[in-house]
């Protein structure tokens, strides 16, 4: 898809690659991403390395650092991108915007929350038999939310107390 747009659009701007890459690209990249996450480090600098290849597409960023046209073009990093997706479907589920019933997925912990009433108890498996699911490996970043972004009343709230808290952490 990259070749694609670099053949078709010769005069290509900012404004132009972000659009492609995030109507084109990503979603191809990003498809069910609440519920799959390559557990490989060389799987995903794979994936990466086609944000990294698009985000080069841009003329006049090509010579920058990776994370420096990342910062640039305002985007996440796509394993930044899986973890929010996650975490947002997490915040669905727990509230109640999702149709599915999260006792049957997660079990809140029934101790003392300091941070925020919605800590999710991670319960103890056999590590190289589920270490990597969904429910049990979002558990400890979910819990590690200021209580602000958790307690949001709505979903677009939450993703932009969320992307917030995301920039803090990563430094940006």
């Amino acid at each position: 898809m990259l070749g694609y747009i670099k053949r078709q659009f010769g005069y290509r701007n900012k404004e132009i690659v972000l659009c492609l890459y995030n109507s084109l690209v990503r979603p191809h990249l990003e498809y069910a991403v609440q519920f799959w996450s390559p557990s490989y480090r060389k799987d995903i600098a794979r994936l990466e390395r086609v944000q990294a290849r698009a985000t080069k597409l841009i003329p006049s960023l090509r010579h920058k650092s990776y994370k420096d046209r990342l910062v640039e073009l305002d985007l996440f990093s796509l394993e930044t991108r899986r973890l929010r997706g996650q975490l947002i479907e997490v915040f669905k589920i727990l509230r109640g915007f999702d149709n599915v019933v999260y006792r049957d997925i997660f079990q809140l912990s029934e101790g003392t929350t300091r941070n925020h009433g919605y800590k999710l108890e991670l319960k103890r498996y056999n590590r190289d038999l589920c270490g990597k699911f969904f429910t049990y490996s979002i558990c400890g970043t979910w819990n590690a939310l200021p209580a602000d972004v958790v307690n949001s009343n709505s979903v677009d709230q939450f993703k932009s107390r969320l992307d917030k808290a995301l920039n803090h952490r990563l430094g940006v």
